[in-house]
Parts: C-alpha cells; structure tokens; sequence
C-alpha cells in the first residue's frame, strides 16, 4: 500500500468551507484565507465597470471539478485546475513538460535499482489555508489514483511501491516497481490531501461543488449553479508572481447567448467547449470584432465494446456490432458538425490532431535522462493526418459475422436459442455529447435488428465498479489523453492486475474498458517501462487493438476560443496546457 503522510488536520471538507475563516482566526496567528465571494455581485450583462475583471462566456460549466476523474475532467474543470491546483511538471506548448519551478525546486531520477524520483519543493508552496504542499498531497494522489475507478492515466501511478517524505514533508521521494520513462506527467493538479481525506462522500462527491483551497494564481471562491456563474479571484496567498486580474467570471450561456454577450462587450471572451456549424456560423456574424481560434481537446468521443459484455465477449459479435453502425451519422450528431468533425482518429493509441504521426524507429526514452527533457515527440504541423476510412454500415459483414456466431435472422430480428440478440448502451448523464450519442448508437442498432436499450447514470455511477441493474454492454464515453502514450494505452487496455506493485493496495477490478489480452500485455508493459521501443511497439499494439473491435474512436473533442479587443493575453495554449494556461498574465485592454 501506498504510505501516507500524517497530518493533524483531519477536518472533514465540508466542514472546513463554511467555517474556515472562523478556525483560522481561533486556531492560529496566520491571517484568514479571503471569504467567499458572492456570486450576486457579479454583473450578468452588459460591459463590466470592473478594469481588473475578465468574463468568459462557456458553453457548460461542467459536472464537478476533480481533473483526474473521468466524470468531471471536461474542458472547464481542467482549464480550472490549471490555476487553481499545483502541479510538479506543466505540458510545454509543442508537446513534452516543463518542470513547474513555482512548486518544485528540483525533481531527478536518483536510483535505478529500485527506480526513485526525488522531488525537492519550494519552501514557501502552501495551499491558502495556510497547510503546506507537502509529500502527503503527492501520497494521497498516488493512492487514490492506484484504488478509484474511472480515473485517468492510472497506469504511471500503478508502478508507484512507496511515497516517502523527508525535511518535514519539502523532499519526496517516489519508489517504482519498475522503470517509468512517463515519470513527468505523473503529479499533475495535486489534491489538498488535508481536506480530501476524510471528506464527506469521498473522492467521488468531495469535488463536486467546487474546490475548497488554492495553490495556484486564482482561488475558485463561487460556484452558482443555478446562475451558471463560477468565480475565480486573485489568490492573495500566492507565494510566486501574482495574477495581473482580480477576478475571472466564468459565465454560462447556450452558444447564442455566448455570442450575443461577446458582441455587446458583455462577455470579453468565450471558451465554447462543442461548437456545431450553427455556433461557427454565429461567430462569423461578429466579423473582425472578435478573435476565433479552434481548440483542439485530448479526448476521444469513443463506443466501447466492453470484453466482459455476456454477448461482446464474442469476438464475431463485436465485429458485427462495428459493422452496423454509421459512424459519419454518429459523429455528425456528436460534433453537429461543428471544428471537432474533421478530426477523425484513425488511431487508438495517437491524437488525430497530432498531425505527424510518431516514428516508429526512433529509440525509446531514456528512463535517466533529464528532468526537462521532452516526454512525448514534438509536433510538426507539416504533414496531413491520415484521413479516416470509410465508416458507413456493412450489412453483409454483419450476416456473415452474425451466422458464425450462431444467430438467425428470425424477421427482422437477430436471435440465438430463441433469445434476441439485446444491448445495454450506457452514457454519463451529464456529459454533452455523450447521451446524444447513446441515444442514435441504439436507433441505428435497433434498425439492424438488435433489441438495444439505453441506460443514462451520473458519470461517477457509470465508471464505479458496482453492478448495475442493467449490465452496460457498450460505453459511450470521453477517453482522455495525457503526455505520455505508452501510459495511455496501458491506461486503457491493460489486463487487471497489471501494471502494479504486488504489495500494492488492489485498484478497480478491471479498466474502463474491461479489455485484456494476455498476448498483447507484454507489449504493453515494455513500452511503459522503456524496455521496448515504445514507438514501433505502439504501433503494433495499435493494429491489434484495431483487430480486437474493443473501442471505436469517434471524433476528437474541440472547442473554439473567440477572445474581443477587451482581452489581452488570452491564448489558445498547447493540446495539453490548455487555453487557461497563461491566465497569470491576462490583461484588461488599456489597464
């Protein structure tokens, strides 16, 4: 099991928001964190009086704001944490990361055999409750990530043994089971361990309403649902250069009224997280009043075909099942054709806006080297993404696939043993596009002759490992990518059990998309921990997961950025730093 860092804060979250300025002054000398800010003071239209305040226009506000669970990790939580919640590596804009040298003085590989990664962090790093960053918030991350399910890129944290703290919690040092080359992309967005812990509803609800503490440049301080408002201000207790802004408000609108407020000034900015070709036409309407900038997001809108599906364990059915549905259709009622129906992967391991494709006879990285060195291989936009194959339904595929494994047409009607050939689609409630999605995979899978249901959970139901009253043979759901892709892929498809330490604290009984191939493992393992050439073996994984028929990648996620005169500094940033990213530095025109 992963060692934790005591600590003497115990104090449950949702004891601490209400009455953290009140324990503050009680129990120590240190000034109070700033109180929470009234969502009622913000103005809701027209131009802001306030020089130091920046609005931003989204399109959805999202579910909850923890980055490393799938049900939440959409475009604004994770623009959110990016300056809200600290981080030992950032991504570099062309792909890579950089050490984040507000938090981390140092960080180096300092033992082979048992691999170590020693971090050294800044003394005056703190969370704006006054609690350090400390060893305890890179242990509890470490642990949680290793033991929940549905979190993203678990495979790096799953070959962590130990997390062990020294000079009063300033120096951390990680023990692996084995090599680990992706070492950078793990402790991104550090969790308040002191909070978390011992909060209420646990890690899936202790994030929900927002985020109790900062240790970044801006405090989220309100979450006004039921107004679509989420305020950010300035952290006072930053120990680095602090914001230029006061206050970023986070304003939510259907994508007219995103529109409407950029042209009165209303709004300075928009992040529109799913723009359809009626919201590009809108925004063409503002002319040169505006900035538009499409961003592409590392997600795949992907249909999994779960292995441990009674009827999808059946390598011919899934087959047939791929066969049968119209993926143009599906991804032109994702996307509304909208900037994110032009990326159409043709991958399961690379980005489709990765638009040069890795190659394959480069050597894989070097476990020791550097701590700035790069993770993943530059971009270089001069070469086309491979265009996607043709993807309309095959009907004779599916009779041919169907009658082998044992099912008859019986009149439209596809049956084995008298039994209907039926299919529970499932998708996260709260995630546009996803219910959408799941609604016309089961149109198109009844007209094929499939009795096809659809079962619509929150997203941390979805992705629990507890059995649902209708087992969910097919997934619709987000796959997000991080920095690194051998720890993406090992994320995805690794067998249970693998990819960990054999002392550690068991995790979730499978991944999310409940796939092993006990062939293909090796392959897996060796790009993860460097002891294959993680590129060329990529690519054969790629082309066995292609054959599996496990997960049918859809499109890429993207967003437009539309920033106004009125906002200085607002950049679309890299695929993984996101547009947030340079927030620190925002400006006001003329101020």
């Amino acid at each position: 099991m992963v060692p934790s860092v005591r600590t003497s804060d115990r104090v449950g979250l949702a004891a601490v928001l209400p009455l953290l300025a009140v324990l503050a002054v009680g129990c120590s000398t240190t000034p109070p964190p700033p109180p929470l800010v009234s969502s009622a003071t913000v103005q809701t239209s027209g131009p802001s009086a306030d020089a130091s305040e920046l609005i931003i226009g989204v399109d959805d506000l999202g579910a909850g704001f923890n980055p490393h669970s799938l049900a939440d990790a959409g475009p604004v939580s994770l623009a959110i944490a990016s300056i809200v919640l600290p981080s030992a590596f950032r991504p570099n804009p062309s792909g890579g990361s950089r050490l984040d040298g507000t938090v981390v003085e140092s960080a180096s590989v300092t033992g082979t055999d048992p691999f170590k990664v020693t971090y050294r962090l800044r003394r005056e790093a703190s969370w704006s409750d006054g609690a350090p960053i400390a060893a305890e918030d890179f242990a509890y991350l470490a642990d949680r990530m290793r033991a929940e399910p549905g979190v993203t890129d678990q495979a790096g944290y799953r070959l962590i043994a130990e997390v062990n703290s020294g000079s009063g919690g300033k120096t951390v040092e990680v023990v692996f089971s084995r090599p680990y080359p992706g070492w950078r992309t793990l402790f991104t967005n550090l969790l308040p361990s002191h909070l978390l812990k011992d909060a209420p509803g646990g890690w899936p609800e202790a994030l929900e309403a927002g985020i109790g503490v900062s240790g970044g440049p801006f405090a989220l301080r309100s979450v006004d649902r039921a107004r679509g408002l989420a305020v950010l201000e300035r952290n006072d207790r930053y120990w680095d250069t602090p914001a230029a802004l006061d206050r970023l408000v986070l304003r939510e609108s259907y994508h007219p009224g995103l529109v409407g407020a950029l042209g009165t000034g209303g709004d300075h900015a928009a992040l529109m997280t799913s723009p359809d070709a009626i919201a590009m036409a809108l925004l063409r309407d503002l002319g040169g009043a505006v900035t538009t900038t499409v961003v592409p997001q590392p997600v795949v809108a992907a249909l999994v075909l779960r292995q441990d599906s009674p009827v999808l364990t059946d390598a011919n059915v899934r087959g047939a099942v791929a066969a049968m549905l119209d993926r143009d259709r599906l991804v032109m009622t994702g996307t509304g054709n909208g900037p994110a129906a032009a990326l159409r992967p043709t991958s399961n391991v690379w980005l489709p806006s990765d638009t040069s494709r890795p190659d394959p006879s480069e050597p894989a990285p070097d476990p020791l080297a550097g701590p700035t060195g790069p993770t993943v291989p530059d971009q270089t936009p001069d070469q086309a993404p491979d265009e996607a194959p043709d993807q309309a339904p095959d009907l004779e595929k599916v009779r041919d696939l169907l009658t082998e494994a044992g099912y008859r047409q019986v009149g439209t009607t596809w049956r084995r043993d008298g039994e209907p050939l039926r299919l529970v689609v499932g998708a996260p409630a709260d995630r546009t596009p996803y219910p959408e999605l799941a609604d016309e995979v089961a149109r198109q899978l009844r007209s094929a002759g499939v009795d096809a249901d659809v079962v619509t959970p929150s997203g941390d139901e979805l992705f629990a490992p507890a059995p649902q009253a209708d087992p969910i043979d097919i997934l619709v759901a987000p796959r997000v990518f991080g920095g690194d892709a051998a720890t993406d892929v090992a994320s995805w498809f690794s067998c249970p059990g693998q990819s960990a330490d054999a002392a550690a604290e068991p995790g979730p009984p499978t991944n999310i998309a409940a796939f092993c191939d006990r062939t293909l493992q090796p392959s897996i393992d060796g790009a993860l921990t460097g002891t294959l050439l993680a590129l060329s073996t990529l690519a054969e994984v790629d082309q066995r997961l292609e054959r599996a028929q496990v997960l049918l990648p859809l499109f890429q996620s993207a967003g437009v950025l539309v920033t106004s005169k009125d906002a200085v500094g607002v950049q679309p940033g890299g695929l993984l730093a996101g547009p947030f990213a340079g927030a620190a530095q925002w400006r006001r025109a003329g101020r």
